[in-house]
């Protein structure tokens, strides 16, 4: 199943910041789009719906140390 989460940072740079780790993460293999002016990254991956979402979790969690926050 395909899952997109979009997240919003404080800066153009921060949200970079973010993409750039995601380039190299061992986690998941996932896709990055920045938007808004470069303020929100997009990160769309496929998981196995018959289990938890860990890699979820994770962006959440990755977010987080960047201080950005899930938006609708």
């Amino acid at each position: 199943m395909k899952s997109e989460i979009r997240y919003r940072f404080q800066s153009g740079q921060v949200a970079n910041r973010f993409l750039n780790e995601l380039k190299h993460w061992p986690i998941a293999d996932v896709k990055t789009t920045l938007l808004n002016g470069g303020f929100d990254v997009k990160v769309s991956y496929y998981f196995d719906s018959a289990e938890f979402d860990y890699t979820c979790a994770e962006l959440d969690d990755l977010a987080a140390r960047h201080e950005g926050k899930e938006v609708t």
